[in-house]
């Protein structure tokens, strides 16, 4: 799996005969914006490329960007089908060579990430280039926890941000998530995730990560609440899984890992989160959510949980194992629709602030977060064979 260096100098590539690169712009902010048009001119110094923005701008505001309208959009803090449908249409109506989508705050990337996500998809057979972010110790835990070990263990992939909202696309990848995005509009769900990697694994298309350094501000919800976010990200994951079981369940070979960068770890200031309330949270509804636990978790994992709620938080640590057993007996669960769906999503937050109360714990140990969170994926992917077996005999477990 190809990786570039952010600190590299930018090198010239030239675009493929008979198209320009598309590049779509999220809705943004005026500053936002502006900054990230300056870095596509630093980007692109020497060719022509295409620029699609949903805010007005003037047409010769950033040469040599030739910049065009595209559909209006309502700002979201990540990529929606909707988004990877107008992209599809801009690019087939110009003529484009390939995309790049660049999602809200991109302005943070610099001109050689945006450059290298580009050049990936325009000189080289790949139909998918997807950065990988450098975040702080304690950011985006709904993606360590859930999304990243899940995609790994089910789609024998190793990128690490799944739902990055950079992407670069070749054409035929565009096509592939324009007819996934018609499919959710159908469905009323036009403003749902899309899943590049799953999407791009199932057609059998190439996929590159790229390191892209140095912190890039992720965009996010307003007034973000996990209540929400949890269930929209993994409700929408879990339902692409169950349109995929056929696929994932035959066995396949996770590609051989990165070599990641040696970048310094910045050092952090940031005192750890306190996980009081957090487990306050998980004690809570241990009582209160027991009765539907136990629709949707074996014995084991109960016992397993029974023994978690009179941990102190000093020791407080979950099994990678048991952690691992617990998101897959909710994606089955979700899957046979067990309980009200929003409901049950509902009842896997307290077990995720548990995960998230013991992933403070080892990181507060000296343990790289990075290490901890590799371990959780090895741990699904070790249990994978747990996931096909309920999926095949859901009335196992049952009590």
């Amino acid at each position: 799996m190809a990786t570039t260096d952010p600190a590299s100098e930018i090198t010239a590539a030239s675009v493929r005969p008979g198209g320009e690169l598309l590049v779509l712009l999220a809705a943004m902010t005026p500053e936002q914006l502006e900054r990230a048009l300056a870095n596509l001119t630093t980007s692109f110094p020497a060719e022509g490329v295409l620029v699609a923005s949903p805010s007005a701008l003037p047409a010769d505001s950033h040469p040599p960007l030739r910049i065009v309208a595209a559909p209006a959009a309502n700002a979201s803090w990540t990529l929606t089908a909707a988004d990877f449908a107008s992209a599809h249409q801009l690019a087939d109506k110009n003529k484009a060579a390939a995309i790049l989508m660049l999602g809200p705050e991109s302005g943070g990337l610099a001109p050689s990430a945006i450059r290298a996500l580009a050049n990936a998809v325009l000189t080289a057979p790949t139909d998918l280039a997807v950065p990988c972010y450098e975040l702080p110790p304690h950011a985006g835990l709904v993606n360590s926890a859930i999304l990243y070990p899940l995609t790994r263990a089910l789609f024998a992939s190793r990128v690490r941000f799944p739902l990055a909202v950079d992407l670069g696309l070749s054409l035929r990848m565009a096509e592939r998530l324009s007819g996934a995005a018609h499919r959710l509009t159908m469905l009323n769900q036009g403003e749902a995730p899309l899943w590049p990697i799953n999407e791009a694994t199932v057609a059998g298309f190439t996929i590159d990560q790229l390191d892209v350094g140095l912190l890039r501000a992720q965009p996010q919800p307003a007034g973000p609440d996990l209540s929400t976010i949890l269930p929209l990200v993994a409700g929408s994951l879990f339902s692409d899984i169950d349109a995929k079981a056929a696929f994932w369940q035959r066995f396949r070979v996770l590609p051989p890992a990165r070599n990641l960068l040696s970048i310094p770890e910045a050092a952090s200031t940031d005192a750890a989160p306190d996980i009081a309330p957090m487990l306050q949270t998980f004690r809570l509804a241990y009582s209160n959510l027991y009765e539907i636990w136990s629709l949707v978790l074996p014995p084991t994992s109960l016992l397993g949980l029974k023994r978690l709620s009179t941990t102190g938080a000093a020791d407080f640590l979950m099994p990678e194992p048991l952690w691992a057993r617990i998101v897959f007996d909710f994606l089955l669960a979700h899957r046979l629709r067990i309980i009200n769906r929003g409901h049950l999503l509902g009842a896997l937050i307290p077990l995720y602030l548990a995960w998230v109360a013991s992933h403070i714990n080892i990181t507060a140990s000296g343990i790289d977060p990075e290490s901890h969170i590799e371990a959780v994926a090895a741990a699904f992917e070790a249990e994978k064979t747990y996931i096909v077996s309920r999926w095949r005999w859901p009335d196992r477990f049952n009590p």
